[in-house]
């Protein structure tokens, strides 16, 4: 039997559902339970693929080439899974699945409506997923905020199969602190709850999100206007560090309270202890180092969520604290000389014309400066630019997505991308295997002839040049299979010059940590 949980968000967006969940699944997994997230979101994008990352975030790109909302990332990081696209349910897929269908007659006639024939479709794939991966608990998450006219057919699903599968719902809202009087106001949480119960929904563990944990008294309210238990009312308070999440859930007994409430085997217990080492090493690192990531997206903290959290990933494991700086490649004269106070610079990908000049000066101030550099994606294609204008004597360097008309297309599009006219989906995308070069600093790194990483671009380094660069000291030390794409880049006499056409943060869990991405901070970390 597939038991499943629920959890919606109140209030108001960004308190944190997607980490709740999998700090949630977490604890579940650590019992041996196998557990399954998935994730609904109301907008009509198909995915998030054409969605700029200053408005929505950052993109997480999946083994199978998903384009997925960036809790896809949080679950991966916390569970050490490889999530599937057909995970994540927008409005967009759902309603062309419906449509589709309607036009192949497969509805017999009937007027299609929203109840049932859309929430019959969602109802359909959650159970379709559960079955395919032998799921013992799934968690959905619900996205929005409880009373957004996005997500109501997904509430409305999630109410029908409350009451036809063994279930819980978790809602996550907000308890705000008001200083004036000194007190958490539970208010705005009796309001959300109230709208929840309207949609004919019932919360079974309530979560408060607020700045300090929630008190008792705070609990007690929350647990009399509410009508749940005080055991389930459960604090979610700030904190620096998202991986101790889980340790705080536990703290509160929620995996404990999920098993009874589910009518789980209550008596496994949870196998965090290497968690919360990683985590301590964290909370007390012996070192701290501080990394500039030099990019166009730095309006929005979430931009390059997936490469500061696999900065992370490797400070736990190597002890060392990181700090990170979004540093706005526009104008970046101003501001050049500081990457010298950095202990280590990333660029990473991107899209468009804002702020290249500034990613090709960062390259080259790194280059000659002997800064630790790693280029991702966008990145990598500006470190060729550079080396190729400034090294090889290519003035005219560049890339046709920058210059059409440049002397030099050093870089330029795939060619199974020229004739491609739509936008969602059809870069290339998702796992690719690279073959290494003997002797390179990426095979000392990933100590294999053949790694696996993540891609998302439409351009690459133009095959007409490799043996011009590589005659001028620029080592492609890893390619596609084929030996046609440049996949990986270095050069001798630096501590770390790599670029990447890969994501290779896409792939790095708390627990099991990219190897780039280590190597990358242990260099920087050096005195």
């Amino acid at each position: 039997m597939v038991n499943w949980i629920f959890v919606t968000g109140g209030v108001l967006s960004g308190l944190g559902k997607g980490l709740t969940s999998a700090s949630i699944a977490k604890l579940l997994q650590s019992r041996g339970y196998k557990v399954t997230p998935i994730k609904c979101d109301g907008y009509l994008n198909v995915d998030p693929g054409t969605m700029n990352p200053v408005e929505h975030g950052e993109v997480f790109v999946q083994s199978d080439g998903g384009e997925v909302d960036m809790d896809f990332g949080h679950y991966e990081r916390f569970l050490n899974i490889k999530t599937k696209f057909k995970w994540n349910l927008t409005s967009g897929k759902v309603f062309k699945e419906v449509i589709e269908k309607e036009r192949e007659g497969e509805f017999l006639g009937q007027t299609v409506q929203m109840i049932p024939h859309v929430t019959d479709e969602v109802k359909k794939r959650l159970r379709n997923i559960a079955e395919e991966e032998g799921s013992e608990i799934v968690i959905v998450e619900i996205g929005g905020t409880v009373g957004d006219m996005e997500n109501q057919l997904f509430l409305e699903a999630t109410r029908q199969m409350e009451s036809e599968e063994n279930s819980i719902h978790i809602h996550l809202t907000l308890v705000p602190y008001l200083e004036t009087v000194g007190e958490q106001k539970t208010k705005p949480t009796q309001h959300s709850v109230k709208e929840l119960r309207e949609l004919g929904l019932k919360p079974d563990i309530i979560i408060g999100r607020s700045k300090e944990k929630l008190d008792e008294s705070t609990k007690e309210k929350i647990s009399l206007f509410c009508d749940v238990g005080k055991e389930n009312v459960v604090s979610n308070p700030d904190i620096n560090n998202i991986y101790k999440l889980p340790l705080i859930m536990k703290e509160e007994g929620i995996d404990e309270q999920v098993s009874s409430l589910l009518d789980l085997d209550n008596s496994k217990e949870s196998g965090m202890s290497r968690w919360e080492k990683l985590v301590e090493n964290l909370e007390s690192p012996d070192k701290k180092v501080e990394i500039g990531i030099c990019g166009k997206y730095t309006g929005m903290n979430d931009s390059y969520a997936s490469i500061e959290e696999a900065l992370k990933h490797a400070g736990a494991g190597l002890k060392t604290g990181v700090e990170t700086e979004l540093i706005s490649t526009e104008n970046i004269d101003e501001r050049i000389e500081k990457l010298k106070e950095k202990d280590g610079i990333i660029i990473p990908g991107g899209f468009g014309t804002r702020g290249v000049d500034g990613k090709i000066k960062v390259a080259e101030f790194c280059r000659e400066n002997k800064i630790p550099l790693l280029g991702i994606c966008f990145g990598m294609q500006m470190m060729v630019v550079e080396y190729a204008r400034n090294v090889c004597g290519l003035q005219d360097a560049n890339s046709t997505e920058i210059d059409g008309d440049a002397g030099e297309k050093v870089v330029k599009i795939m060619d199974g991308q020229k004739s491609i006219s739509s936008k969602g989906g059809t870069m290339r995308l998702g796992s690719y295997k690279s073959s290494v070069k003997d002797g390179t600093y990426l095979q000392e790194i990933y100590g294999k002839e053949v790694v696996t990483e993540r891609h998302r671009h439409r351009f690459e380094v133009n095959p007409e040049y490799h043996s011009v660069l590589e005659e001028n000291g620029l080592i492609i030390s890893g390619t596609s299979k084929n030996g046609l794409l440049a996949e990986f880049i270095e050069i001798e006499d630096h501590p770390f010059y790599i670029g990447t056409q890969a994501h290779p943060e896409f792939k790095s869990y708390f627990e099991r940590p990219n190897p780039l991405y280590k190597e990358f901070l242990k260099v920087s970390g050096r005195d």
